[in-house]
């Protein structure tokens, strides 16, 4: 298949999904729409992740941290200065963090060039662990980051955090970054660099024997993977209009690599699969924290039933396709093609 025509169909499924956001911003009702949202941020988190873990091998677990800061920055920065003089209760924030104020674009982008930077900072000591301890030192991180956002009032508001941030994130802004951040991993793995980070995942020492800079190569991957976080942390702010720092607690994490492990480490079908369906069957298995009646018995809701159902449902996932929905396949135009021949042969 030509590059022509891939690049045709390409446009014809944005072109498909512009339609699909239009009648869903017309006809759904208030909590629907809310869910769309929700998945698009969901899936931008997955393929940060799975870039991370699932394609370099690098088992990180400070994912929340680097959406806290993307979360914090874009907040500070589509915050008016009116806004922020009346947030900040416990101490008057400092005079460059009340002036300071940027478009929406801009202030999504800044909270990932935050976390990238951050990602940048941490990753050149860290990087140097290898399986279970950089798992513990990101970890870490993340926690470091949740204290300070509860312990610098004059700039993140103290435990208190933001409420009242301006809501622009709406389906056009998410669904765009996500396909933004789907069309760069994609790229980035169909190159000679993406090879690298697969072999790299495979047999780091091979993979350095064969003249790969694998140290550059695995910082390259955990800085794009934390500029995609901390753009999804900017995005769910002002999806949600509120912050604080119990938000970004290791449960964020887990919850990330959930749809990661779901969907297949390696896949990136697999992770937009599993965000999606991820998130709306959590939202689904509401029900069971709500008082359910069989015949004239109920049985009390209990909070936080639903993780435990999905936690079950995860450990099936994992005991009977260990290797997720997807492994490592990916659904591609060709792959396509083919089952339309073989359909038409049988």
């Amino acid at each position: 298949m030509n590059r022509s025509l891939h690049i045709i169909l390409n446009c014809g499924v944005v072109g498909c999904l512009g339609i699909l956001l239009a009648l869903a911003e017309r006809f759904l009702d208030g909590y629907s729409i809310q869910i769309l949202n929700l998945v698009a941020i969901n899936i931008l988190l997955a393929l940060s992740l799975n870039l991370i873990y699932g394609f370099t091998g690098m088992f990180s677990l400070g994912h929340a941290g680097f959406m806290a800061i993307g979360a914090y920055v874009c907040a500070l920065l589509i915050l008016t200065p009116d806004q922020k003089a009346t947030l900040f209760l416990l101490e008057p924030a400092y005079p460059w963090i009340e002036a300071a104020h940027a478009p929406f674009l801009l202030a999504v982008a800044a909270g990932g060039l935050a976390a990238g930077a951050a990602a940048l900072l941490v990753g050149i000591p860290l990087l140097r662990l290898g399986d279970d301890y950089l798992g513990i030192a990101t970890l870490g991180f993340a926690e470091i980051v949740r204290v300070l956002a509860n312990n610098l009032p004059r700039i993140t508001n103290g435990a208190l955090g933001f409420k009242g941030i301006p809501a622009y994130a709406d389906l056009w802004w998410n669904y765009g970054w996500c396909l933004l951040g789907l069309l760069i991993v994609v790229r980035l793995l169909g190159s000679t660099t993406g090879q690298c980070l697969k072999a790299i995942r495979d047999d780091e020492i091979a993979a350095r024997a064969m003249g790969v800079d694998a140290f550059r190569l695995k910082l390259l991957s955990f800085t794009l993977g934390a500029f995609f976080a901390g753009v999804g942390g900017g995005l769910l702010a002002s999806l949600l209009t509120t912050i604080d720092p119990k938000m970004f607690l290791f449960t964020m994490t887990f919850n990330v690599l959930m749809m990661v492990v779901m969907g297949g480490l390696g896949s990136v079908t697999g992770s937009v699969i599993a965000g999606a369906a991820v998130t709306m069957i959590l939202e689904w298995l509401r029900f069971v924290e709500n008082p359910i009646t069989v015949g004239n018995l109920t049985l009390p809701g209990i909070p936080g039933m639903r993780m435990v159902v999905f936690s079950l449902l995860l450990i099936a996932v994992i005991l009977f396709r260990r290797e997720g929905l997807m492994g490592t396949r990916e659904i591609t135009w060709e792959r396509m093609a083919a089952w339309v021949r073989r359909g038409r042969t049988a």
